[in-house]
Formats: C-alpha cells, structure tokens, sequence
C-alpha cells in the first residue's frame, strides 16, 4: 500500500487495530527479559549449571534475529495477517510448552521455537501501523509502537519477580497466554489481509548465510569470556564462521540480482544511517538493563521485586517522552530531538559513573526516569525518519532489517558489557591487591586491626573489601563506555535529512547524472 492510497482510502476501527498489534509486540517485547530474574529458580529445576543455563536466554535472542529479517518475504508470500496470526499462536504454544519443560534440552528447544515464532511479531505490527496511519501522523503511531518495544524489556524484569515469588517461574511464559488469546482475536477480526504475491522467493543462499553468521556471532560472545576468548580454538572457530559468512553474505548481496538482503534500502541515507543508529540504541539502553539488574541485586542487597520497582520509571520516563515527541515530531527539527535525546542518555550514564552501592534510592529513581526520556527522545525520531523516505514497496524488508540492527545490537552490548565487567574487576582486584602488603604501613593503624593481612580473618576481610571496591570501579567503566558511545553517535544526526530535503537533494543528484 503506498503513501497516497494509505491517505486516501479511510482505515476503519483503527484504534482496534493499533489496540492489538501493540499487544503482540509488548507480549514478544516482555519475553526479552523476564525470563531472567526466573533463571536461578529454572536452574535448579531443570538441574542447569551456570553456563548452560544461560542458553534460555541466548537460544531466544538468537532464533528471533535469524528469523526477524524474512518476515518481509513471509509477509509477501502469505498475506501479512495470516502471518502474524500464525505467529502469534506459535507464540503462545512455545510459551505454553516452556512453561511445561521438564529438563534443560526441552526449555531451550522450546525457547529457540518461541523465538522463531515471535521474530515476526515486531515488524509486521510496525507495517501495520505504518500503513493505517498517514505520514503526518506516523508519529503519534511510532511513539505507541516505540512504548511497547522499549517498556517491555523494562516491566519484564518486575513482572517476572512478582510471578516467580508468588506463583512460579512457569507462570513467567504462562503470562503470554491470555496477552496472546486477545491480540489473535482482535487481528482475526480487524486487520484486513494484504495482497499475496505468488511470485515471490526467498533467497535461501543469503538466508542461510547470515543464520550462521547471526548464530555464530552470538556463540562466540556468550561464551567467550567463559572460555578465555581466543585462547579457545572454539571461539577462533566461530569467529571464521562469522567472518567467512558474513563476508560471503556481502559479496552475495552487492552481486546477484533479487538477494535476501535488498542494497537498495542502503541507497536510501536516512534508513542507512538509521540502522547504525538504532543498532548503538539497543548497545547503550538493554546494555544499561543488564548491568542494572545485578547492580541493584548483588552490590546493594535489593530483593527482585524491589530492584525491578526501583527501575520501573526508566519506562515512565520512556513511555512520557515518546507520546510528548509523538505531537511534536512535526514541529521541531528531528535531528534537534535526537542531539536532545543523546544528551540526556549521556548525562544519565555519567551520573551513573559516579554511583557507589550507597546511592539513595530516589537518585536511582530520578536518573532512570531520565535515561528512560532519553530514550523516548530517540526511538520515535529515528523510527520515523529511517522510513520517512523509503517507498512502500521496500517497507516490509525495511522494517525487518532495521529490528534485526536493533536486536543484534542489544546481544553485543549484552555480551560485551558483561565481558567487561567480569575482566575489569578481576584487573582492578589484582591492581588494588598489589598494595595490599605487611610492608603497608596503613595496617599498623589499630582501627585497620580487623583487616591485618598477617591473619586469615583479616586476609578474607580485606580480600572481600578490595572485590567489592574492584566491582565498583568495574560498574563505573561499563557506565562510562554507554556514556562515549552516547556522545560518538551524535555526528550521524547531521547526516539525517527531513523527507523534503531528501528529495530535493536526489532530483539535484538525477539532474547531475543526467548531464
């Protein structure tokens, strides 16, 4: 459906229609992260150790990047809602099954096809969305679609605490049963089904191609630190495999003609440089969740339920600012709203660098508020200029490719803070511990009688002091890394342009050409 006809031909029960999709996406949105606060209860469940447990996470993260990109051929095959109706009842049958598994093999079997059902979930409701809503009032429909995308990762770690502690974790992939039942009746009766193309192929070369590659990637940096990097010959492995795939993958795409990947989004700058920005968006904002997490519950003592309520209005802030930018997207320079939006996430993040775990809960509180309006500042901006100037046609590819950058930038900024953490704290525990010695006259002080390293007890007192101030000082560089990379990405809102710009500069690049 183009622009005009979109405009013209009248969208009836539009709210429905809005109503349900935003459920579907907040139901795959939910499930990125609240199956985390449930691992220590699914591990002894399931009889998991650490490192394997952690594939309940990554089996997830990793089938919904593979499969979120064909969702523009399915889409186009099949007709659009009969797609998301299948998706959305695989959904719902996945997490059923989740919650039923009895061993480790069966949870991440069932995770890995929740994931493929649910990749499909975010970029067909986007189209809808992108369809029934003209171009002066995408918007207000991008500020609901980004509430639903960013605040899900956010609510599911408190919803998540409040099932696990009073029912089960099963009821954490049970909860997506009824969210479910309402989105399917809803699409079933309000979506109309597109136009089915009979002719479309799928490009199983450049499909297959970046599976491996998204998988391989994904397999080195989860196990990566486990396994001392590359002085494993799994991780050198895997990261052939990615770079041989991923290498072929360009050449295939830049080289055939109709390849899984379209170059001609890449011809469009506000898409392209849009993708490289939503791709530091999901770094910096799902990055920051995950350092949260273990800060609020291992540094400061925090019960799960308690530490997801304290996070609670980073989504408040989001959800806030995304409906306030939604009205005034049309008003004031996109790219001002993204410095504006980059400026609060960076000052957020420095704040945090000065964080130690005596902080108050109310700084807490007001600096996620802050880093969470940051982002509301950022997604519905973005959102709407990467597809502002893309025509209609390129619209479902678009859409898949521009999720895909996001997820896989929320998996690297995952792996590599985590990285980071556990490297730093064991360089600062070995720097601080160097000046730990009897030559240190600091001990002769009997107030430090307690942490007197000629005693075991003192030994294991200071041991425990200096791992908790290394932890500190680890937090604090990964805060400070979100914070640069904040700032780096600043530059690329001047590349962005409004869609009259654009389209005034690519009559002047035709005139050039055809002169």
């Amino acid at each position: 459906m183009s622009d005009a006809v979109a405009a013209a031909k009248p969208i009836f029960n539009r709210g429905a229609i809005s109503a349900c999709v935003i459920l579907a996406v907040i139901m795959q949105a939910l499930d990125t992260t609240i199956a985390n606060v449930a691992l220590p209860f699914i591990q002894g469940s399931v009889s998991a150790s650490a490192d394997q447990i952690n594939w309940v996470l990554t089996s997830y993260i990793v089938a919904a990047a593979i499969m979120t990109p064909p969702s523009g051929f399915l889409a186009a095959r099949f007709g659009r809602k009969r797609v998301l109706l299948v998706a959305i009842a695989g959904f719902v049958t996945a997490s059923i099954l989740c919650g039923l598994a009895q061993s480790l093999t069966q949870i991440v079997g069932f995770r890995l096809l929740q994931g493929f059902f649910g990749a499909a979930l975010v970029p067909l409701s986007q189209g809808i969305l992108l369809d029934i809503y003209s171009v002066e009032e995408r918007g207000s429909a991008m500020a609901m679609f980004g509430v639903s995308v960013m605040v899900g990762p956010v609510l599911g770690p408190v919803i998540g605490g409040w099932l696990t502690d009073h029912l089960s974790w099963r009821w954490v992939f049970y909860i997506n049963v009824p969210i479910g039942i309402l989105a399917f009746a809803g699409i079933s009766a309000y979506v109309h089904e597109t136009d089915v193309n009979d002719k479309a192929k799928l490009d199983w070369l450049g499909f297959g191609l970046l599976s491996i590659a998204i998988g391989a990637l994904q397999m080195m940096l989860d196990r990566g630190q486990q396994l001392d990097w590359f002085a494993s010959g799994e991780i050198i492995i895997e990261t052939v495999i990615f770079v041989s795939c991923f290498y072929m993958l360009l050449v295939h795409t830049f080289t055939r003609e109709k390849t899984f990947i379209n170059p001609r989004l890449f011809l469009d700058r506000n898409f392209a440089v849009s993708m490289l920005f939503i791709f530091v968006i999901g770094v910096t904002y799902l990055a920051s969740l995950a350092l949260m997490t273990p800060y609020l519950q291992s540094l400061m003592g925090y019960p799960v339920i308690t530490a997801g309520i304290v996070m609670g209005p980073r989504g408040l802030g989001t959800m806030v600012c995304m409906m306030l930018v939604g009205r005034l997207i049309n008003k004031v320079d996109t790219r001002l709203l993204l410095f504006i939006g980059l400026g609060i996430t960076a000052w957020a993040m420095y704040d945090m660098t000065a964080w130690t775990p005596d902080v108050s809960q109310w700084t807490i509180i007001y600096v996620g508020f802050v880093q969470g309006a940051g982002l509301g500042f950022l997604f519905v901006p973005l959102t709407t200029m990467a597809f502002a100037t893309l025509p209609a046609e390129m619209r479902g590819d678009g859409t898949g490719l521009y999720n895909l950058s996001r997820n896989i930038g929320s998996s690297v900024g995952i792996a590599v803070v985590s990285a980071l953490l556990v490297q730093n704290v064991q360089i600062n525990h070995a720097e601080l511990m160097s000046h730990v010695t009897p030559f240190n006259h600091a001990f002769d002080n009997p107030a430090a009688a307690g942490l007197s390293p000629f005693t075991a007890a003192g030994r294991a007192a200071l041991d425990q002091m200096v791992t908790l101030q290394s932890t500190i000082i680890a937090y604090t560089d990964d805060f400070k890394l979100l914070m640069l990379m904040s700032l780096a990405v600043m530059p690329l809102c001047l590349l962005l342009r409004k869609p009259g710009q654009t389209k005034k500069a690519d009559d002047d690049d035709h005139a050039i050409v055809m002169e």
